[in-house]
């Protein structure tokens, strides 16, 4: 596992995004994210509630910390969702092909 910081990240996302191995990706010396290649065979089970388990302790950390409830979260995702959605018709099939996120 390869460890840098943000602005290292930014400066060679291009070849870091080709990397076989996860990153932990630092800002001032604290964990600011982490970037896992989409890998060719699954994650071990193992990992993958060790992760669930500290992302989920930090989105609910973040919505304490925000006081926030479960409906204004469920809120906010519908109006991202659905911002989202509008973006999308607007850009239309052809757009979103060359993008390549279309199908």
């Amino acid at each position: 596992m390869k460890i840098s910081t943000v602005r290292e990240f930014r400066d060679n996302a291009s070849g870091m995004l080709r990397a076989k191995d996860p990153i932990l990706v630092t800002r001032r010396g604290r964990l600011a994210g982490i970037f896992f290649p989409r890998p060719e065979a699954t994650l071990p089970v193992e990992l993958k509630r060790e992760m669930f388990g500290i992302l989920s302790a930090e989105v609910a950390r973040q919505i304490r910390r925000r006081g926030l409830s479960e409906e204004e979260v469920l809120a906010g995702f519908a109006s991202w969702r659905k911002t989202k959605r509008a973006s999308a018709r607007k850009s239309g099939p052809k757009a979103r092909r060359e993008a390549g996120r279309g199908r």
